[in-house]
């Protein structure tokens, strides 16, 4: 049989096979994932009663498409704006959850006399919990729309983001025995960097492309492009880097701010589900019967410690945060579990050889355990609540319901939250837009006409032209630098009144946002010219004078920032107008 009938009549036993278990498990009420687990187990390597996959690097390609679509359907149900509404609670949940069971992980380690290098790859691993499989129970339980829901896939996002720098910390000690600080550091930048351009790129380019195309655009194209364009994340977030599945996650979060997010998300259900099927049963043709019954103390061990102990302590996690008892209980029981870092931490350990290989399939396993297990820690963390809640005593149920962990503050507090809350992300955002801009007209631009002009123009000429259209392609970018928004500036004017040591604090953060804007000037500058230090730093001072008062200048960077804003806020526009004309 040829190579592709191989493929074939892997994927007709695959499908065959979990539609079987699909039907059985929906007969038995229980989660499908499940059902997609048990038919990878029979039709695996390992069990010899019915016929086996042949082609296992195949499938394992497939399943790797099948996470691709899990994430970008993720990120389609989720937005930015989510993130940033329960984004206190969850990354302070998150931060503490790693780092807890991170040491817990190690000591495990240690205790069953692994290497150190072991024991920290270990710790790894227990501290991610799946994605793919909380969504998966999810749907199934019908969860999607509960509070604890929400807060829990802010907590998957961000230790999928966690994860990755994790595995470069891991990386670096692995080969050099020791952890790198500053490769860490630059790692978080560069994260931050990328996530922020694609979010502000995508939010300006694509709503408006899907705005200006509609009438072109039919369910067919619409699916096609909207898959293109999570392929071509994927493709250049690996490229930059990063995950695959951190590329399909944004790009579904920026279609997920589109009017079309909606339409999108029920055209792509069924592949979805196709993809996520084969994923699963790829998941299941791992387990292997023999390292189950040879290291049954060690799974065992382990997967109490990811059931029991990282469920409570994700639950004390999500508590400390400042949510009520029930919903942290929720939240925390359904991330009793590991899945798809812990495969890939595993095997990069593994690979860098800094880890027994036959603790890979010991993690597969603990893996299997804890998804089949996952949709019953879910369901039980209702009966856990009512029975603490019917036996705490009374000063500690109201201790637990008043607690919260970022208190109100005065007026003037909140005020001072809201202007760095609204400037920094704006100082940042352009910045990052200005790094970009600049970026890319030094590494492409400058090349391509120092090689194509030479010859036809000077050099000095060529350098001037680059600057002048560098400086004018960033110019509404440092103007947004520069310029407070309305918004705050109504703050600003709060604050100035109240006592002169918030004028001095006003004072020097304008200052400072100014000189971000005249240390940028000065790179392209100096990129250009070879004049000296005082000279660059004058000339940028006054640019950015210039740029502050060019009425041109403004112009586009309003037309910029109302482009963007009407982007972010078209989805929501809708949904309000549909309710009015309902009522």
């Amino acid at each position: 049989m040829s190579e592709d009938l191989h493929l074939l009549s892997d994927l007709a036993l695959i499908l065959i096979s979990a539609g079987v278990m699909t039907i059985i498990f929906k007969l038995l009420k229980q989660p499908l994932v499940l059902g997609y687990i048990v038919a990878g187990f029979l039709v695996g390597p390992h069990f010899d009663l019915f016929p086996s996959v042949v082609g296992e690097s195949a499938v394992s390609e497939w399943s790797e498409i099948g996470i691709i679509f899990l994430l970008f359907s993720l990120g389609l149900e989720f937005s930015f704006k989510k993130l940033f509404r329960v984004g206190g609670t969850a990354i302070i949940a998150s931060i503490a959850e790693i780092l807890i069971m991170f040491s817990i992980g190690f000591v495990s380690g240690y205790l069953l006399q692994w290497t150190t290098m072991e024991s920290i790859f270990l710790g790894g691993m227990l501290a991610m919990s799946s994605t793919t499989i909380i969504i998966k129970a999810f749907d199934d339980l019908s969860l999607r729309k509960e509070k604890f829901a929400d807060i829990t896939m802010v907590i998957l996002i961000i230790q999928d983001i966690m994860a990755i720098l994790m595995m470069v910390l891991l990386s670096t000690a692995a080969v050099s025995q020791s952890v790198n600080g500053m490769d860490l550091v630059l790692c978080i930048l560069k994260l931050a960097f990328f996530i922020i351009l694609w979010f502000v790129v995508g939010i300006s380019v694509i709503p408006t492309f899907f705005r200006k195309a509609k009438k072109y655009i039919n369910d067919e194209t619409l699916l096609i492009i909207s898959i293109g364009l999570c392929f071509g994340m994927v493709v250049f977030a690996n490229a930059v880097g990063f995950s695959s599945a951190l590329g399909a996650f944004v790009m579904g979060s920026i279609l997920s701010e589109t009017i079309e997010g909606e339409h999108i998300e029920k055209l792509l259900k069924s592949v979805k589900d196709l993809f996520g099927a084969i994923f699963f049963v790829s998941v299941g043709m791992m387990v292997d019967p023999h390292i189950l019954v040879e290291y049954w103390d060690t799974i065992l061990e382990l997967t109490f410690i990811v059931l029991v102990v990282k469920g409570l302590i994700s639950a004390f996690s999500v508590l400390i945060a400042g949510e009520d008892l029930k919903t942290s209980l929720q939240a925390g029981f359904s991330l009793a579990q590991i899945g798809e870092f812990a495969f890939i931490i595993a095997a990069l350990g593994v690979s860098l050889k800094v880890m027994n290989p036959v603790i890979y399939p010991i993690i597969v396993a603990v893996a299997v355990i804890t998804t089949f297990t996952t949709p019953y820690c879910i369901r039980l963390a209702n009966p856990v609540f009512r029975f603490l809640d019917k036996h705490l005593p009374d000063k500690a149920k109201k201790f637990l319901d008043s607690y919260s962990l970022m208190g109100s503050g005065s007026k003037f507090e909140r005020g001072w939250k809201k202007v760095i809350t609204t400037s920094l992300a704006r100082t940042i955002i352009f910045g990052v837009c200005c790094f970009a801009a600049m970026t890319l007209s030094l590494k492409f631009f400058y090349p391509f006409t120092i090689n194509k002009l030479t010859g036809t123009l000077s050099v000095p000429l060529i350098h001037l032209i680059d600057c002048v259209i560098t400086l004018a392609v960033m110019s509404p970018f440092l103007l947004g630098l520069i310029r407070h928004s309305s918004r705050t500036q109504a703050i600003y004017s709060d604050l100035w009144q109240e006592n002169r040591s918030n004028r001095i604090a006003i004072v020097t953060w304008t200052l400072l946002r100014i000189f971000a804007a005249c240390v940028f000037v000065v790179f392209v500058l100096s990129a250009s010219f070879k004049f000296t230090k005082w000279v660059l730093v004058i000339i940028a001072i006054a640019l950015v004078l210039i740029l502050a008062f060019s009425r041109n200048v403004l112009t586009r960077y309003m037309r910029l920032e109302e482009n963007f804003v009407h982007n972010l806020n078209a989805k929501e526009a809708v949904e309000k107008r549909e309710e009015y004309e309902e009522d």
